[in-house]
């Protein structure tokens, strides 16, 4: 094994150069593609350290047996020293089995690598768009935002970490009749601040207390002199300033989840820059927008409707169920045809997007990957890849009821209020131990809770364990070491195979851009850490700490300190700290 390819990856190219050696001997046609062959480890432990699907997926392509093929596949990796058992299963399958020494060097691997443990340079330096959170600008975050920001700050780092290049971007939606709602909550926040009794807040208006501010700030600049002027006088003015200061807003509340975007783009001024009207020109040209009259609305039909034309995207192309406007009668843009400029905007820069959004925008989904299909495509190029990832909303629970609102919000709790209860490792790891697009409770009671039941504890536990070992050995004139890896018994060994998947774990949730399988991968990892740890509780011969055998006892340190190295490298992809005591 070489110094620098983790376990999983090197005997991918083992297999790899088995094969070809097959195709030099014309058992194999040559040029048969091999992307669909795996090395990964069997479903059941039992049968062997790593499994191939090598003979299944090439035998139907090679015009073979998938056993035969395997038969033929097995007598070339059977080549191998570090391979001491190949075994057929099945149809084709081959499990293999290595020697205790190709684990060892995979423990010492993690050790000389450390933080860059699970670092992949498969993404060839790719140019990735990931764009998250885009809340609208008109206050502060609330929970059913945070979900999705984690998701996406996750995401992106793992991308990062997979070798691609992230651009993490915000969409600012300040163009719609929201900011002027907005800009009319401040305005009466303003007169508040002027002295003027403006009783209930008027429903349609925002009635948060974190507009006192703002109406404050705005009296401080202005004085009197938009207090009795017409709506006109003020509306963008205080818009702007609205906006500005919820986004400042916004900024501050993801930075207590450590989340920082590199980009924000505003809505508003890509419309001011012409770049919509470019892309309605450009679509056009490639007679991919036409004027057309819009379909009456499905169902029963409104008495007052009437057909219209407009501006029509030809959506069902690209496999959506009718075509749709990209504007309003008014001229107005509609909030596809805004999306769909933005999305033109960012197709220039990036060889692949990935969208997170609430789950409520759902139905939009397949018209905008139409129509992101249609602009990477009208020349003639690929297609390029766009996925949209759907986030559930969370229900927040505390003391078996569901939590109450929050007074500064108006109607909403805040990021900042959860975040300040629990912290920020608690929120960010536990938006992470379920599928993004399965529901999820958030529980006050259960987040906290020092329990095995609480993934959140149950990993960061796993992490001071290891650190609280090495502190106490320290103390005992014990030292982690490699020199005796040998005396590691099968017990530990299954601990090193299971920490050594790491690196296959981080690809295949970077392909699937799905981080949550990292928080899974912790889970399992810890999980097994603490069994092995209990066992010692009741045989003192299995404890981490030997006092009469110091080279056993520098050896099972040294098994412990790459556990936490491997915790600590998934945490920090998760945004979370390890912590070295709990």
């Amino acid at each position: 094994m070489t110094d620098k390819t983790p376990l999983f990856a090197e005997f991918a190219t083992v297999i790899d150069a088995a094969l070809s050696a097959l195709e030099a001997a014309g058992t194999l046609p040559a040029g048969l593609p091999r992307g669909a062959v795996t090395c990964e480890p069997p479903r059941d432990p039992a049968h062997g350290d790593l499994a191939t699907n090598a003979a299944m997926v090439l035998a139907k392509p090679a015009g073979t047996n998938p056993r035969a093929l395997a038969a033929a596949l097995a007598a070339e990796l059977e080549k191998d020293p570090r391979i001491t058992g190949v075994e057929i299963a099945g149809p084709g399958f081959i499990n293999l089995r290595l020697t205790p020494a190709s684990w060892l060097a995979e423990l010492r691997l993690i050790a000389t690598a450390a933080g860059d443990y699970g670092r992949s340079a498969m993404g060839g330096g790719s140019v990735v768009n990931v764009e998250y959170v885009s809340a609208n600008p008109t206050g502060p975050m609330h929970m059913g935002h945070c979900r999705g920001a984690v998701v996406g700050d996750a995401l992106a780092a793992l991308l990062e970490y997979s070798g691609h290049k992230v651009t993490k971007e915000y969409y600012v939606n300040d163009a719609g009749a929201q900011v002027d709602v907005l800009a009319r909550s401040a305005h009466l926040r303003y007169r508040e601040a002027l002295g003027e009794d403006v009783g209930e807040i008027p429903e349609g208006l925002y009635p948060g207390d974190y507009l006192v501010p703002v109406g404050q700030a705005l009296a401080a600049e202005f004085g009197d002199r938009y207090a009795a002027a017409p709506e006109a006088d003020w509306l963008l003015l205080f818009r702007a300033k609205a906006v500005a200061a919820m986004m400042d807003m916004i900024r501050a509340d993801l930075a207590l989840l450590g989340i920082h975007h590199d980009l924000f783009s505003s809505e508003a001024e890509l419309q001011a820059s012409g770049k919509v009207d470019a892309a309605e020109a450009w679509l056009r040209a490639h007679d991919l927008v036409y004027d057309g009259l819009l379909e009456a609305p499905k169902g029963k039909t409104p008495e007052d409707w009437e057909p219209v034309e407009l501006p029509l995207f030809r959506s069902t192309r690209f496999g959506d169920d009718q075509d749709r406007p990209i504007k309003k009668s008014s001229g107005a843009w509609t909030y596809f045809g805004a999306d769909l400029a933005y999305h033109f905007q960012k197709a220039q820069s990036a060889d692949a997007l990935v969208d997170i959004w609430g789950a409520d925008h759902a139905g939009t989904v397949k018209r905008i990957k139409a129509a992101v299909a249609a602009l990477t495509t009208a020349d003639g190029g690929v297609a390029k890849p766009f996925e949209i990832k759907l986030v559930q909303m969370v229900q927040l629970m505390k003391g078996g009821q569901p939590f109450k609102m929050s007074k500064r919000a108006g109607n909403f709790v805040t990021l900042a209020d959860v975040v300040e209860m629990v912290g920020k490792d608690v929120v960010r790891f536990t938006m992470l131990t379920r599928k993004p697009d399965a529901q999820m409770d958030f529980d006050f009671d259960k987040v906290v809770e020092a329990s095995k039941d609480n993934p959140v504890f149950y990993v960061q536990y796993c992490h001071a364990r290891v650190c609280s070992t090495l502190r106490k050995a320290a103390a005992e004139g014990f030292a982690p070491s490699d020199a005796d890896l040998g005396l590691l018994g099968a017990e530990e060994l299954d601990l090193i195979r299971l920490a050594a998947q790491f690196p296959r774990v981080v690809e295949g949730a970077a392909v699937a851009r799905e981080p949550h399988r990292i928080a899974f991968f912790l889970h399992d990892l810890a999980a097994a850490f603490h069994a092995y740890w209990n066992v010692g509780n009741d045989r003192p011969d299995k404890r981490f700490i030997v006092a009469q055998d110091s080279a056993l006892t520098a050896a099972r340190l040294f098994l412990a300190a790459q556990i936490g190295q491997v915790v600590r490298n998934g945490l920090a992809l998760l945004g979370v700290e390890a912590a070295e005591e709990l």
